[in-house]
This record gives structure tokens, sequence and C-alpha cells, in this order.
């Protein structure tokens, strides 16, 4: 199984972190896409304690197309406070996909231009309209745990 996390030039460092802290405790590989609003120089990590981080499978990626390229296989899914689907209305339950979740940047999202073509493609999570969208990090962890569920949480104790 391979199941990733794509953060789309994040810009809170605590968001990220946290995200770091769920795909560690879950053995899920996260990327990232610059630039970022942070630093994330050992000096950086240390100074906001985030102990665990070397630990983290990490990437860094100059841009989404960099991505792409070195995952040519992979299953993309982008999730979008406008996305038209529902991430529970999927099968993730194939252990042999490689499994790609994109998250937008906290303040604009995705940029629409890189989702055309891809609307089949972006998810929502489901929530009444009193608010414009979930923390980053609490919708990647309900995102990951989902996907984990279908999977019968392999590897996880």
């Amino acid at each position: 199984m391979s199941l990733h996390v794509v953060l789309y030039e994040p810009e809170i460092p605590s968001n990220t972190g946290n995200i770091g802290r769920t795909c560690l405790a879950t053995d899920t590989k996260l990327h990232l896409i610059h630039p970022l609003g942070f630093s994330t120089d050992s000096k950086m990590v240390r100074r906001a304690g985030l102990d665990y981080w070397e630990q983290v499978d990490l990437e860094e990626h100059n841009s989404i197309f960099e991505l792409y390229e070195k995952y040519p296989n992979g299953k993309f899914y982008y999730i979008e406070n406008f996305g038209t689907k529902h991430y529970t209305d999927f099968d993730f339950s194939n252990k042999d996909e490689e499994l790609f979740f994109v998250f937008g940047k906290e303040s604009t999202g995705i940029p629409k231009d890189l989702l055309i073509g891809k609307e089949d493609q972006c998810l929502r999570i489901h929530m009444n309209d009193k608010v414009r969208s979930l923390n980053l990090s609490n919708t990647a962890a309900i995102i990951v745990y989902e996907v984990l569920r279908q999977q019968g949480f392999p590897l996880l104790t």
C-alpha cells in the first residue's frame, strides 16, 4: 500500500506539523509542494517542538508537475470544498494502488487551473453551510483514516 498526502504550498507550520504527525503515525508519505510559507530547516523544526519531524517520510517538490512526473502511475485526488463528490463515495480498498490526496494552501486552496480536467477527482468532506471549510490538518486526518479503514488498517495496531 502506498498512501500519500500532498500539501500544495502550505502556509501554516502548525498544520503541516500536525499532518506530519498523522503521516508518521500511519506510515503515510508526506509531500510538500514549494513554495512553503515557512522554513523546515532543523533549527525552526526544533523551535516548533517537532521532535518527530526527522522520522516523517517526507519529500519536497518544486512543483506539482515534478510530483506527477515522479509518480506517473499514481491515482490523484484533490480535496476541495467545491468538489462534487464526497470522499466516502470512493472505494480505496485496493492496497496495490498508489493513492495521492492533494490539499491546497490554507488561504486559497488548489488553483482551479490545476484542476481542469480533474473535476471527477475533486472530493469534498460532508459538512453543513455554517463554515467555509475545516482545518487542513483535521481534513487530512479524516481522509487518511478513511482510506486506512477501508484497507483494514494494514500494519497498524
